[in-house]
């Protein structure tokens, strides 16, 4: 009975440990990446790259003994890292993001902020929406309106990424009601923002598979995403090429003036 006490109590502390372990080793590619970025050859940081992806590939197929959400929070610090790194990403660009959320969203499908970085580094800057479209689809068979909380966003970041990056109308379509739906079912003023916004993209793309309404709509998301000065601007140029108009308010935010007539 001592034994299978010690054994019981022990264990956990062991496997805990090994999966400590593999988050402390996580990082020295991507260190030794940085460190030696200003003197790095392009062969080099291929060659760096191609080892991040194998390590990559080995933490989606690992054990993890139950700490999933450990894993992917790892992970994801792994991947700010990485996308962060200017430097680098100027010279071999952004082609492993997806795979980090291949690990990220496999490990912990409901970790929200995930997705809207999902659709930035993968959509816009390494030009995937595919990829992009394929994580989502496969994790929103883990959420629910409810579960977590503010899911909705979700489908909203996987209709921008249908109707801008692939122009695929029908399917942007679908995926604004289903934003609507979820978001309508609370009654906080962000949700039912939402739901409004989200319901008139979607009934636009139906009467118009071509909307500007639903164009601009979704660039204005892109523009609040957080995205650096060169996309910021791209997606300014995109809404105002539309008819629409951007104000910049004195505290940094966006307001979006659209055409009277769609």
């Amino acid at each position: 009975m001592l034994l299978l006490s010690r054994k019981a109590i022990v264990t956990p502390f062991v496997i805990c440990a090994c999966v400590l372990g593999v988050g402390l080793i996580q990082f020295p590619q991507l260190q030794k990446l940085i460190s030696s970025k200003k003197s790095a050859s392009i062969e080099t940081l291929e060659k760096e790259i191609k080892a991040e992806n194998i390590r990559l590939d080995f933490l989606q197929k690992m054990p993890t003994f139950g700490y999933n959400n450990l894993i992917a929070d790892l992970v994801y610090l792994d991947f700010s890292q990485y996308f962060g790194d200017d430097e680098v990403r100027d010279k071999t660009g952004y082609s492993l993001s997806p795979e980090y959320f291949e690990v990220i969203l496999e490990r912990d499908p409901r970790f929200l902020a995930a997705y809207q970085s999902l659709s930035v580094s993968t959509s816009l800057y390494a030009a995937m929406p595919e990829r992009a479209i394929a994580i989502s689809e496969k994790g929103l068979k883990s959420l629910s309106p409810w579960v977590p909380e503010k899911s909705y966003y979700v489908w909203r970041y996987k209709g921008v990424d249908e109707l801008l990056f692939l122009g695929n109308a029908k399917a942007a379509q679908h995926s604004f009601a289903m934003a609507a739906t979820w978001a309508s079912k609370f009654s906080d003023p962000e949700s039912q923002m939402i739901a409004n916004t989200s319901q008139k993209t979607a009934e636009f793309l139906t009467r118009n598979p071509h909307s500007k309404y639903a164009q601009i709509s979704s660039w204005s998301m892109v523009l609040n995403n957080q995205v650096d000065e060169k996309n910021r601007k791209r997606a300014i140029r995109e809404i105002e090429a539309l008819g629409g108009k951007v104000i910049t308010t004195p505290e940094g935010a966006h307001k979006i003036l659209f055409p009277q007539k769609d």
